[in-house]
């Protein structure tokens, strides 16, 4: 009953921001699509049809019903392509989400709980981290791993991590000397139990929210990595690679980049929307005014 009541106001707070309705409707379906790709894709997305490279979408002067939205230069369909790209970004996005959000709390609450060196320690190499512009460092982390798509992930995972270990920290400080935990310590409840059971729950709206908009920046910076080649390999159809291989034909075959940039483009906002609102239904602040 309790849980029911607090996911009917949690849908009353968010259905009233518009846009992170709007957001998560396209979420839904972008991963309707990822999820369903192998049924709903007309086609393989690594086959190819040689005798129709580069022909235009159904609408355009010399398209056809049989490749929707055109094919790209050696002839694979690109709507198949997009729908299995779709798959490629929200794994992208939940791993490096993933990675960065366990880390993250992992080194913040410990941070949070040390004094003196360790926290010193943890807090000056997230600075020095976050000194870096973000697409920069996760190009030189890829440099010195390697161009692959797993490379990558583990690049961005790294760059987002100091986001949550900061702000995780931020939220043990301002919980850890409450009367709850200070009651918790009293009755004997050990460091680790007060850390995990205790503080943590209390410090996971910010955190939801944080993970929400980085799932779009994981989506572009990935992206921004496979267009730069440092990222996915083609033949994989994942959005950034997709552009990068299709770069040279924008005059030529505007479909095959402004396609790709257009799923990306969409889905970075759908998150970020939804990220907004679970601001406004997570924050007791925005609640009260």
């Amino acid at each position: 009953m309790i849980k029911s009541q607090r996911f009917q106001e949690f849908w009353y707070y968010f259905k009233e921001n518009k846009g992170a309705v709007v957001g998560l409707i396209i979420v839904s379906i972008f991963l309707l699509m990822a999820l369903l790709a192998n049924f709903i894709a007309p086609y393989s997305p690594s086959e190819q049809f040689r005798d129709f490279t580069l022909q235009p979408p159904v609408w355009q002067e010399g398209g056809s019903w049989q490749f929707i939205l055109g094919t790209d230069v050696v002839g694979r369909d690109m709507l198949s392509r997009l729908i299995h790209g779709a798959r490629y970004s929200f794994l992208i996005g939940l791993i490096v989400v993933t990675l960065s959000t366990t880390g993250g709390i992992l080194l913040g609450l410990i941070a949070g709980f040390s004094q003196g060196f360790v926290d010193a320690f943890i807090s000056r190499l997230m600075d020095i981290i976050l000194a870096f512009p973000s697409l920069l460092l996760a190009l030189v982390l890829v440099a010195i791993l390697g161009p692959s798509l797993v490379n990558a992930m583990i690049a961005i995972a790294i760059v987002i991590q100091p986001h949550y270990v900061r702000l995780t920290r931020a939220s043990v400080l301002a919980e850890k000397n409450k009367d709850y935990v200070i009651a918790a310590k009293v009755i004997g409840a050990s460091k680790l139990r007060i850390m995990f059971k205790t503080i943590l729950p209390n410090c996971l709206s910010p955190i939801i929210v944080q993970a929400a908009l980085s799932f779009s920046t994981a989506i572009l910076d990935a992206a921004a990595l496979g267009f730069l080649g440092m990222g996915a390999q083609p033949p994989t159809p994942e959005w950034g690679t997709m552009l990068a291989d299709a770069r040279e034909f924008i005059l030529r075959a505007w479909w095959v980049v402004t396609l790709p940039g257009l799923a990306i483009l969409i889905t970075v906002v759908a998150f970020n929307l939804m990220g907004d609102g679970l601001r406004d239904a997570l924050d007791p602040k925005l609640k009260r005014s």
